[in-house]
Parts: structure tokens; sequence; C-alpha cells
């Protein structure tokens, strides 16, 4: 997972609250056995429907309760591989905010106000490192929890969190492993 400190660049626009993962990535992509591949569908009947037209800028900016719907991995991925490193909305899905840390994908909850500066203000700066959101004639605070923080600046994903007990994780396997439970051929 590619460590994230710093996210600028030019905003794009979805003015659309209650996006639901299914509209973010419909359905019918979700058969690909690989994690690539996702980000020519974003927004797939959207787009095709000439409803919303965005272009592949560093930061997405949409209404609130961004991501809901079913969980799908995929909808971070296909958002991240359109172009997008960062997500700014009023609320998120849980799911959808949990699915977005654990890929890498940063989602910054802040306030309608200030996303409508963020939008008029075209670009911006959001730095992790010290939870502030910047552009042309503001800046905000944000909240994260500090062991999301430390994985996004780590570019630590569960696996590489795994590794770093493979020594604990390898002493466990060559001993005893302590007691094991009862081992079966029936269910």
């Amino acid at each position: 997972m590619e460590a994230i400190n710093v996210i600028e660049g030019e905003i794009a626009v979805l003015d659309r609250s209650d996006v639901d993962t299914d509209q973010i990535i419909p359905k019918q992509f979700l058969k690909r056995v690989e994690r690539t591949g996702y980000g020519e569908f974003l927004f797939y009947d959207w787009v095709r429907d000439g409803e919303i037209v965005l272009e592949p800028h560093p930061i997405l900016v949409s209404g609130r309760n961004f991501g809901s719907g079913s969980s799908r991995e995929h909808a971070v991925w296909a958002l991240h591989q359109f172009g997008f490193k960062a997500v700014i909305a009023p609320s998120f899905s849980d799911i959808f905010y949990s699915n977005s840390t654990k890929n890498g994908f940063l989602p910054v909850e802040l306030s309608e106000d200030v996303c409508q500066a963020l939008v008029e203000a075209g670009e911006a700066k959001i730095d992790l490192e010290n939870q502030m959101v910047s552009w042309a004639g503001g800046e905000a605070s944000f909240e994260i929890e500090a062991e999301i923080k430390r994985r996004l600046i780590g570019g630590l994903d569960d696996i590489a969190l795994t590794l770093m007990d493979e020594e604990e994780i390898e002493a466990f396997e060559s001993g005893p492993g302590g007691t094991y439970g009862p081992v079966t051929t029936s269910l």
C-alpha cells in the first residue's frame, strides 16, 4: 500500500448525497478476479447517461453519506484507479470509510460549508500528519483515529501489519505453540 502524507491538487466535484457503492462501481463489473481495471467503470451509469463528467484529480468532494450501500472494496479500488487519492464529504458510510483506509485511500469528513468552500476554491491540500485541509482562503482540521493515521502514513495494509509480527509468528509455528483444541475429522 502506498504511504499517504500530503495530497494536493485540483478538486473534482460530485454534487450528490447518498452516493452508494453500486453507483460508484456497478455490480456487472465485479466479476474480475484481479484488483485492477476498475477505474474505467467508475460511476459508469451516470457517466454513460451524461449525468456527470469527472476529471481524475487527486481530490473528490461530494455530498453527505458517501459510500453507503453494500460493502464493496471494489468501490475504493475504482475511485483510486480512476485517479482520486482522497474523497472529502460531510459524512461516510462506516463500511466504506473502513474499506478506504484499509486500501490506502483517504476519506476526510468535513462540514457541508467547508465542502462548499473547497468546491469554490477548486484546489486543496490535505496534510494527514497535521490533520488539516487548506485551500485559497481557508483551512479546516479533520479527525482521524490515531491507528488509522499511523497505518496510512506508513503505507501499512493488513498484510504489512501482520508481517510486522513475523518473528513471533515463526516462533509460534516452530515451537509448541501453546495448547491446541481438540482435533476432529467429523463435523
